[in-house]
């Protein structure tokens, strides 16, 4: 087994469910595919068909479209009353669906409450919390109420990068994750655990607080051209990782926020040793005693190591890439990769990487695969000028799929090339289900996912929904809210685009069903 491989137990059984309610929706759906998509009835009713040489029943599509004007927001137990649900009918299960020309299955407006609860997640829930704590701490430092601050001002700012970097760092959060999930995946109630992947899914909060929180502490008053050096590679890494610059020039973000912070770790030392080698005469003593006791030394030490420590892990791996459609690149790559893992590959040793999910049957399989939707100029030049090698960091990253292990049961749904993130783990544990959802689907992405389904995941455990061959979009809510019915669900993942994730993540909060999706924070 590889060392980079932490084999994680199974989750155990079902829990009660409770009522839910259920307005639809879903919007902008990107490209998805199929594999075992069957047809809309046209015009009639449909009904679960069976096959006269005795074939399991293929899956059918009701033709009944929800009306605009009968949204009703209503509880499941009162929609189906007369059905009995379990989790072999969901091999049979009749997907509603939208009028034609429908794209917006959000039935009803949310509240401004619901959207704004979505809007502000624990992700700037850690944010405000860390900044307010530093900045109160800063007014009681200069109110000389805090002695410490006053007389370290410099590790306070050390301390808050450390963390920020930790909470960036792949190594560190690869084992919390896994500490996280040995811990409570079998015993806790839900809410625990909902907690803790709410909190680590949401971490980059954190590290955003500490780091703008570093530079505000940061006193350029002893060494000062040194010190306001620092501040200001620490301030151009912190403005290049803008939300806004990030989305929209990642290439940009990516080599100031990268190369100033290593830039960065390198004056730290230095102000760190002029700071510790400045006598009270204006003069400098250097020692290396008095250095290894200073708490600046061990902040600088952590900041760097955790830093430059997943870069060791680089290698130049061979790579098979197949283009089914001008819109997606399947990554083939050697080593079977555990669920949950994420990857980040280039084309240069230190220059624009992106991460991808991964899809692997397991640790045994002897491949994975990543698909790279075209998006940009990098993923489009990865479909015309194929590489018969990439760059990749062995060290694999935790994602938000890796908690699922914390589960008894749950969904993951996901839109277009948003399967890479999930497909292992509805392929390697049995507890979840799959709903993929998109456009001309098996003609996108080809074959090989479709295999894997196939061959993995039983028909009562995935729904897929080719919208192009239907002519129509699935009233979504109204599906997830049945499947978490059924499959005694307790939490929903999310990977579609950005105003699908929004809307989606607004019925599941509405619904009263627990859900989780991208934060595109990296």
């Amino acid at each position: 087994m590889s060392s980079h491989e932490l084999p994680l137990p199974a989750s155990a059984e079902t829990q009660s469910q409770r009522d839910l309610t259920s307005p639809g929706l879903l919007h902008n759906l990107d490209v998805i595919e199929e594999s075992h998509v069957a047809s809309v009835p046209s015009d009639s009713a449909s009904e679960t068909s069976t096959a006269a040489d005795g074939k399991e029943p293929s899956l059918k599509f009701s033709s009944k479209a929800p009306s605009l004007k009968d949204a009703v927001v209503t509880s499941v137990n009162e929609v189906d009353a007369d059905r009995e649900w379990d989790e072999k009918s969901l091999a049979n299960y009749v997907v509603p669906v939208l009028e034609k020309g429908v794209k917006n299955a959000l039935l009803q407006p949310v509240t401004p409450w619901i959207r704004f609860r979505v809007w502000y997640n624990p992700y700037r829930m850690f944010f405000t919390f860390v900044f307010t704590l530093n900045m109160v701490g800063i007014v009681v430092a200069c109110t000389h109420h805090f002695p410490y601050a006053e007389h370290h001002g410099a590790a306070l700012a050390l301390g808050n990068i450390m963390a920020a970097v930790f909470c960036r760092s792949e190594f560190f959060l690869r084992y919390l994750f896994w500490v996280v999930v040995k811990l409570f995946q079998k015993w806790t109630p839900l809410w625990v655990r909902i907690w803790w992947t709410a909190a680590l899914q949401h971490i980059g909060g954190i590290h955003s607080g500490c780091a703008v929180s570093g530079i505000a502490c940061t006193s350029p008053n002893v060494v000062l051209g040194w010190g306001v050096v620092t501040v200001g590679m620490a301030g151009i890494a912190m403005l290049a990782a803008a939300p806004w610059l990030r989305a929209h020039h990642h290439n940009t973000f990516e080599r100031h926020h990268r190369f100033a912070g290593w830039t960065a770790v390198a004056f730290i030392w230095i102000f760190v040793c002029l700071e510790d080698s400045l006598n009270v005469d204006g003069g400098f003593t250097g020692s290396g005693r008095r250095l290894a006791d200073a708490q600046e030394f061990w902040f600088a030490l952590f900041i760097t190591i955790g830093v430059f420590f997943p870069w060791f892990t680089v290698r130049k791996v061979p790579v098979e890439i197949t283009t089914p459609s001008p819109r997606v690149a399947i990554i083939k790559f050697k080593r079977g990769i555990q669920q949950g893992l994420l990857g980040r590959i280039s084309r240069s040793a230190i220059m624009e990487y992106h991460g991808f999910g991964i899809i692997s049957e397991g640790i045994g399989s002897g491949c994975h695969y990543m698909a790279a939707g075209v998006q940009g100029d990098w993923t489009r030049r990865m479909v015309a000028d194929r590489p018969t090698h990439l760059w990749t960091r062995e060290m694999k990253f935790a994602g938000l799929p890796y908690l699922c292990h914390l589960y008894r049961r749950g969904i993951a749904i996901c839109t277009g090339s948003g399967i890479g993130a999930v497909l292992s783990t509805c392929a390697q544990l049995d507890n979840w289900f799959l709903i993929w959802i998109g456009a001309d689907m098996e003609k996108t992405f080809g074959p090989v996912f479709f295999d894997i389904i196939k061959r993995t995941i039983p028909k009562e455990r995935y729904i897929l929904f080719d919208t192009k061959k239907e002519g129509r979009r699935p009233d979504t809510m109204k599906m997830l809210k049945d499947v978490y019915v059924a499959f005694k669900a307790e939490v929903v993942i999310i990977t579609s685009n950005p105003k699908g994730n929004e809307e989606l993540m607004q019925g599941c909060k509405e619904n009263g069903m627990h859900s989780f999706g991208p934060l595109w924070d990296s």
